[in-house]
């Protein structure tokens, strides 16, 4: 059967729920190639029956892990070593260390972003007021949009 299509299992080895490349994919509204980039990155590693990849609940877990990740901008070598630290340390205070460390970084580049996008509709709206002004110095109507 064609990788993506197999069924599904129920559990895995150890009992636990298993997942295959196409449920999550689905699951998280990404491509069946986003999935294998990611294992190819060393972000994800699913056991094989044969061809099919079988992925575990903790798979699943580093995908939502990843995927939180990638929508808050971190990248894909921030995202590896925060979960790459979790296995380090059972009280995961490494991890949260540096989880503190790339947030800021980028609570930092998104506030320098808002203040480009603040700095950038005042000199529009800025624009807008001295050609309405022209416009109106000229008899000529508005053509709003």
């Amino acid at each position: 059967m064609p990788e993506g299509l197999e069924t599904s299992r129920a559990a895995g080895p150890r009992g636990e729920r298993t997942y295959t490349i196409g449920e999550l994919a689905e699951e998280f509204g990404l491509t069946l190639r986003t999935l294998r980039f990611y294992e190819d990155e060393g972000l994800l590693s699913p056991a094989r029956e044969g061809q099919n990849r079988v992925y575990s609940h903790r798979d699943r877990a580093r995908l939502m892990l990843i995927c939180r990740g990638k929508r808050l901008g971190f990248s894909i070598d921030e995202i590896k070593d925060f979960i790459d630290l979790y296995d380090q340390d059972e009280r995961q205070i490494e991890q949260m260390r540096y989880a503190r460390r790339i947030g800021a970084r980028r609570i930092a580049q998104l506030e320098q972003q808002l203040t480009d996008v603040q700095q950038t509709l005042r000199e529009l709206r800025e624009i807008d007021r001295q050609i309405v002004e022209h416009f109106r110095h000229q008899g000529v109507a508005l053509d709003e949009e």
